[in-house]
């Protein structure tokens, strides 16, 4: 299968073009914070120069606890998910739960994503597929690298080519989560972008007992990994101060950071692409 490219606004992500990225924080605390961190993700890849679409989800149903925070739900969620958006001037991500929930989704959004515990739900991917939005497929913790072709064929047979694929580590059990390097090379091998999702890899799911865990400082080096192997993107969350963060800041990569982040990945990505600097 030949390399598909797939674009959302002016990102364009190939396993064969320069690297872009998704990120932004994990959960849309509010329409204040979304807008900070998007500012400053904004002027930081304007001056580097790689595409960047922001993401956050309005809710996240798969918390540890009933009692954590989720969002500010679908309706008011997307509405400040696409606000933010059109005055960055930056195409967003979001994901969905629920069939019903992509066609609504697909008039604020640019990207769908599909979760990584729910990507064998048929009906929920069928129904992505079917908005003709670009859909990006977390692998599943459960999943082999091979078998998201399961996934990937049930939102072909929608008609709909323009597909990502995301590895976010596997279940090794007890609370940790591994990342196979080579099931970036399996993934590619289907002709879709590979994303490499390097905040959630560092998770430490259920960790701290009512919560998920993590561990932030192995997020850039296995970033710097995945960009060697050579990715069409780059995935990972961000918060001013992680440690206050309403979901996932145990992983979350700190604000202040993200350039660093950003530009060390994209010099391997330049080094293994051969774009000359």
């Amino acid at each position: 299968m030949s390399n598909v490219r797939v674009k959302a606004g002016k990102v364009v992500f190939g396993n064969d073009l320069p690297v872009s990225y998704i990120a932004g924080p994990c959960a849309l605390e509010s329409e204040k914070l979304l807008r900070q961190v998007g500012g400053a993700l904004k002027a930081t890849f304007s001056k580097l120069g790689p595409g960047f679409v922001l993401k956050s989800s309005y809710d996240k149903a798969n918390r540890t606890s009933v009692s954590s925070y989720r969002g500010p739900g679908l309706e008011k969620g997307l509405e400040i998910l696409q606000r933010v958006g059109y005055e960055l001037g930056v195409p967003v991500l979001t994901d969905v739960h629920s069939p019903e929930q992509a066609a609504l989704a697909a008039r604020y959004v640019d990207i769908i994503q599909v979760p990584a515990f729910l990507c064998r739900q048929t009906d929920l991917l069928l129904a992505c597929g079917e908005t003709g939005k670009p859909v990006n497929i977390k692998k599943g913790q459960f999943l082999s690298p091979w078998d998201i072709v399961n996934a990937i064929k049930k939102i072909e047979s929608t008609g709909n080519r323009q597909i990502l694929v995301t590895e976010r580590g596997t279940t090794f059990g007890y609370a940790n989560l591994v990342v196979d390097m080579r099931g970036l090379e399996i993934m590619r091998g289907f002709g879709y972008p590979v994303i490499y999702d390097a905040t959630h890899s560092v998770q430490l799911p259920g960790g701290l007992g009512h919560a998920t865990a993590g561990e932030r400082k192995y997020a850039e080096p296995l970033a710097r990994a995945a960009a060697a192997v050579g990715v069409a993107g780059i995935f990972f969350e961000t918060h001013p101060n992680p440690d206050k963060a309403l979901s996932d800041g145990p992983n979350s990569v700190a604000l202040k950071d993200a350039a660093r982040f950003i530009r060390t990945t994209q010099r391997i990505d330049d080094f293994i692409k051969g774009k000359k600097s």
